[in-house]
C-alpha cells in the first residue's frame, strides 16, 4: 500500500518554498502545463524525463503547496492549486509564469 500524499494547508504555504520551487525551469514548465488543464498525470507532464526525476520535481511542487496530487489507479494525477496560491499571494503565479520560456 502506498503512502498518501501530504499537501500543506493553504495557510501554511510560504513564499520561500513557492519561489524555490518555481526557480527551476522544469518545474515552471510543469506548472504552465498544469494551469492549462484540469489535471495531468506525472508522465504526461514531463514525458522526456526519467521517472525518478519526474517524481522529484512533482514532490518539490507538492511540498511547496503549488500542486495537489491524487492517486487514480496506477497513475498520479496532478492539479495546480492556483486559486489557493492567488488568495495567499495575489498575482504571483501569473507574474512568474508570464516570463517562463524554454530552459
Amino acid at each position: 500500500m502506498s503512502r498518501p500524499f501530504r499537501h500543506p494547508p493553504a495557510s501554511a504555504i510560504g513564499i520561500d518554498a513557492v519561489l524555490h520551487a518555481l526557480a527551476d525551469p522544469i518545474r515552471r514548465g510543469v506548472m504552465v502545463k498544469l494551469l492549462g488543464c484540469d489535471g495531468l498525470s506525472c508522465s504526461k507532464a514531463c514525458s522526456d524525463l526519467s521517472p525518478s526525476t519526474i517524481s522529484f520535481h512533482h514532490r518539490v511542487l507538492r511540498e511547496a503547496g503549488l500542486i495537489r496530487s491524487e492517486k487514480r489507479g496506477v497513475e498520479v494525477i496532478n492539479t495546480a492549486r492556483k486559486a489557493e496560491i492567488d488568495v495567499r499571494f495575489p498575482g504571483l503565479l501569473d507574474a512568474i509564469l508570464r516570463h517562463h520560456g524554454p530552459p
